[in-house]
Order: C-alpha cells, then structure tokens, then sequence
C-alpha cells in the first residue's frame, strides 16, 4: 500500500512538472508569446465604414485600417506612394499641369478576395465626386479614365495643386466595385477594402473587430487582432487601461493628464495637430446673420479664460481657422477679438438687440465641449444673451448641423490633407453647405472667389498670399469664433510599442505590437 502511495505520488510530481513547464515546456512559451490582440477605447462610433458615405473623425479612424488610398500621407503631410506606385503630371493643349497618371500597384487583393484594378478606382472616385458628404474632396476631378488594369488617368478641369494631398484623404480610400454593387447601403457596416486590417464584426455602440489580412500587399501587421471599444465617459475609459481592460485610450481630455502621469505602467502620448475647434453660428438664421452679432458674441467672451480652464495648458489657444502647423495658416498674423463687454453691449444695440436675446448652443457629447458651452452661456449672461445649451449625441448631432437647425453650436475641423485648401474651401466656400462642412453657412463672394483662385494657383507666394487674405475676410466676418487648436491626448499600456500619433487625426494601429 506505501509503495502505491509512492508510486501515485510521483506520477503526481511529474505531471505537475510538465504542466509548470519543467525543462523549457508549454507554460513556459505561453507566457512568453506576444500579445496578439489589441483593445483600443474610443469616445464615439461614426455613422458608416464606407468612405463615401460619411467625413467625420470617428468613422476615418476606423477606415484606416480597412481601407488604402492611392497616394498616403506621412506624418510630415508629404505624399507617398501606396496603391499608387507612382505617378506623373502632364499638361494639357493648354500646357497647363492637368492631367494626373497613376501607375497602380500590381497584386493587391481586396478583403473579399477579388483583384484591385484601375476600374475600381474609376468606380471609387466617380462615387466620391456625388457624395453629399465628401464631393468638395473630390469634386475638382472632371474624369478618371482606364487606360488599363493597372493605369489611370486623372484628369482636372484646371491645375489644382493639392489634388495629391485629396488622394491621400481617407474619404478617397478605394472600394471594391463589385463589393459595393453587391452590398449597396449595407456597405457601410460590412465594409472591404485592401488595407492592413479586415472588418469583422460592428456591435453597435459597444465595438468594433478587426483582424489582420493576411494577403496584405504592404508590410504585414505585427498585430493580429484590433478591438476598437466604444467607451463614451472618459474617466471609464481611464478605469479601463488602468485596470487592463484596454490597452490604449483616444479621446483623452485635459483634465487627465496629471492622473495618467501618475498611473504606474501607464504611458502618456502627445502631440498637437492639424485641428481647429470652434464656436460657430448659423449664419442664415437671425439674429446670427448680422455680423455684428457674431461680433458682439466674440467680445463677449473671455477665450483665454475658457481655454484655460477647459483645456488646461494643452493644445493652444485659436488664432484662425486653420491652425498653425497647417500650411498658409495666417494663425499668427490675425488679431483676436479682444475681450471687451462693454464693446459686446454697443454692437447688440446697433444690431437692434439692446437688451440681448434668447438662443441656444448645440454641442455633442464631449465634455470639454460641454464645459465649454456652460462656460460661454455664464459669459453671454453678462450682456444680456441668455443660452440654452443642448447636449446631442453625435450622429444626430452632425445630422442636424448639416440640415442648419442649430443658431449657436460647438465643432472642430481637421485639415486632414494638410492643404490649406482643405481647411477653408471646405468650411467657407458657398458651395459647401451643410455636411461637406460649411456648417455656418457661410457665404461672401469675395472669400468664394479668393478660395477658388487659390486651388487653382501654381505660384505657391501667390497662392499663400490668396489664403491669408481669405482668412483676414473670415476672421473680421465672425463665422467661427476660433476657440482652440488642438493637440492629441493618448494613452497606454507601458509594453505597448510601435504607435504613432498622425497629426491628421487618423492613427495606424496595424503598426502596434506588445513586449
């Protein structure tokens, strides 16, 4: 009986030892394999994965990693090559540089399998150029000619400078031809693109899942899986990458800088962008469609305070409408309107307001929105606008300022290409009302005729000197109130390697590994 006792014993020892990996074993390269799923937090969900069918910053990011563009655009906002291998202008009858050839990269398979060809960029462009949402990105095309599989021919009704910078924006990401026709509106939760990533799975308002495409014509991800988690309260999302549940936070608000600095194991990532946030009004509603008004809002209230006290020293407070790492930016040229109530008073009363008025501010769910909105009414008050300030959850939020129900209302503005042309055409030009992104519908001839000149010029001196006068016209029109330019407020996991901020606004993930 003791010897069968012994004998049980050992077999006991021995199994154990091989399950704790005695000798180099299992447990052993379990602990030591790298980390193969990625789980991000974000505030919110956009509206649609296709391209087409939405601008806004939520959706881009999540486009990135699904889809790729012809051109791409690196972290210095220089254009390289990407499902374009290269390219050439060549001048029409005119000898003006209109024509853009594209030689396209051979090999690249879509996420359903079928091959990438010329016709799905004619397909992808022609879309762009009649969506409500992004035709202002496309819209300069006149014509995308096949020349053959692997060839295209872009061709331009007159010289427009950034056209590399608009093939580099995400809302020019190519589609599958045959993906699109077969899914139609169910292309934008089912998505299909030749990026890095593939769409798996979209539990709306809780996370979206990707996986890593294995038949990637680029650099093959170092990551396998990607959670994007829709995490809407921000000190949850903190809870979540303190505590593990998460391993990198966007989003992050000025106000969590000092706890992420002392989380132990926690990194923060930081770097200022290409955006703009503002106070806009609906300038085709009264009593908004008197400058003065706008005016008179402007003096009323103290930005510096607000910018303080929201944003706590990051970012930077806004001088212009396009910041100034964009390009022409005149950020350092134009004087702000100065903080000055009783200057705010007499504008009210030459308006033929002397006793203020009744609005509302319209924000989305963005706390530092928020506080600024609750900030601006306590302001207003002092001079006799009384401010109703409405929280909207975001795709509503961004339906109803297309449609301009708003009077007052809170957004920003990314210069996605880096161009200055995309930072004003698309926010002040008449032909863009509504949700290609003049939300204040804004119109003067004279900025329309600057905007278009501008696109149109080759002499880069002249071309910066159309813009800054452009931007002195929108700062003394008062359109925006130019409240802040922005800086990216990130956070991780301390073995999380390989992430870069992109000052766009549209991160690579696929890049990420763990140590």
């Amino acid at each position: 009986m003791k010897r069968k006792h012994l004998v049980l014993l050992a077999c006991l020892v021995a199994v154990a030892l091989v399950l704790s990996g005695c000798g180099g074993g299992s447990s052993q390269a379990t602990a030591g394999a790298e980390k193969d799923t990625l789980i991000i937090a974000m505030m919110s969900q956009g509206p649609s994965l296709d391209p087409s069918m939405t601008n806004d910053n939520a959706s881009s990011r999540v486009m990135k990693q699904i889809y790729d563009t012809l051109i791409n655009m690196d972290a210095d906002m220089a254009p390289q090559p990407s499902l374009a291998e290269r390219w050439v202008f060549e001048n029409d009858a005119a000898g003006n540089p209109t024509q853009l050839r594209l030689f396209l990269k051979r090999g690249v398979r879509f996420h359903n399998g079928d091959e990438f060809k010329a016709s799905d960029v004619k397909f992808t462009l022609d879309r762009a150029a009649v969506s409500p949402h992004i035709g202002h990105i496309t819209g300069m095309i006149e014509s995308v000619t096949v020349v053959n599989d692997y060839e295209v021919l872009v061709s331009l009704p007159y010289p427009f400078a950034p056209i590399l910078n608009h093939l580099g924006h995400t809302a020019t990401s190519i589609v599958s031809q045959r993906a699109v026709t077969e899914l139609g509106d169910r292309h934008g939760h089912n998505p299909i693109g030749t990026g890095p990533m593939r769409f798996v799975n979209w539990v709306q308002g809780d996370r979206i899942e990707l996986t890593r495409w294995d038949s990637y014509h680029g650099t093959a991800p170092r990551i396998k899986d990607i959670t994007i988690r829709i995490i809407t309260d921000t000190a949850t999302r903190l809870l979540e990458l303190e505590t593990g549940g998460v391993d990198l936070v966007l989003d992050l608000m000025a106000a969590d800088v000092s706890r992420v600095n002392s989380l132990p194991g926690i990194q923060m990532i930081r770097a200022m962008n290409l955006s703009t946030n503002y106070i806009g009004f609906n300038t085709r509603k009264a009593p908004f469609n008197d400058v003065r008004v706008r005016q008179a809002v402007a003096h009323a209230l103290d930005l510096d305070a607000m910018v303080r006290t929201v944003y706590m020293g990051t970012g930077a407070p806004g001088t212009g409408p396009i910041n100034s790492k964009v390009w022409a930016s005149a950020a350092d040229r134009l004087q702000r309107f100065e903080y000055n109530q009783a200057r705010a008073r007499q504008l009210l009363a030459e308006a033929g307001y002397p006793n203020g008025f009744n609005t509302t501010f319209s924000t989305n769910d963005n706390p530092q929105r928020i506080d600024s909105g609750e900030i601006l009414a306590n302001m207003l008050r002092q001079v006799g606008i009384n401010v109703d300030v409405r929280i909207i959850e975001w795709g509503a939020y961004l339906e109803m300022t297309a449609r301009g129900d708003q009077d007052m209302y809170m957004l920003g503005w990314v210069t996605v290409t880096g161009d200055p042309d995309y930072g004003l055409h698309a926010t002040f030009h008449t032909d863009n009302f509504g949700a290609p992104g003049n939300r204040s519908f804004y119109s003067n001839p004279v900025v329309d005729r600057l905007l278009d000149d501008a696109r149109k010029e080759t002499n880069l001196q002249r071309r910066e000197q159309l813009y800054f006068e452009a931007q002195q016209i929108i700062r003394d029109d008062a359109p925006w109130i130019f409240q802040w330019a922005g800086e990216d407020l990130t956070a991780a996991r301390n073995n999380l390697r390989g992430f870069e901020l992109h000052p766009a606004g549209h991160h690579p993930l696929w890049t990420i590994w763990f140590e």
